[in-house]
């Protein structure tokens, strides 16, 4: 049985349910940012999922990456770069972070973790980014 590490809930809020991850939307504005969670129980790398899974997986961080496009062309800040990453190190659930960057982002060109911080989005522009998000993922919430 898949669950959900409780660390992912603070910053980040549930989109949708993809056919091998939960999709969660990263809660910084600056960032136009989705995080990918294999419902796998128990994968904490990769190379836990099986070959099919994996395939998956790498289809689901094409169709997250369209969806993080998406986010920033809505908020008028188009993705110059898309930055994927499992790291792991603080959370060890498997999980893929799909990042736009922007070279005027405030973490450019470094990496977003450790960037201290974090931006709320103001509740009408996080609707519309998260609808944003659902129409390039082709999903209902």
């Amino acid at each position: 049985m898949f669950t959900l590490d409780p660390a992912f809930e603070g910053g980040s809020q549930a989109l949708a349910d993809l056919e091998l991850c939960a999709v969660r939307l990263q809660l910084d504005a600056r960032f136009p940012w989705l995080v990918l969670i294999p419902r796998v129980e128990a994968a904490r790398e990769i190379e836990d999922l099986g070959a099919g899974d994996r395939s998956r997986l790498m289809e689901e961080i094409v169709l997250a990456g369209r969806a993080v496009r998406a986010m920033g062309d809505v908020l008028g800040r188009p993705v110059f770069k898309l930055n994927v990453g499992a790291l792991g190190n603080i959370t060890a659930q498997l999980h893929v972070h799909v990042v736009g960057r922007r070279r005027d982002d405030p973490a450019w060109p470094g990496p977003v973790w450790g960037v201290v911080g974090v931006t709320a989005y103001p509740a009408d522009e996080l609707a519309v980014v998260r609808e944003a998000a659902l129409r390039a993922l082709d999903v209902t919430p």
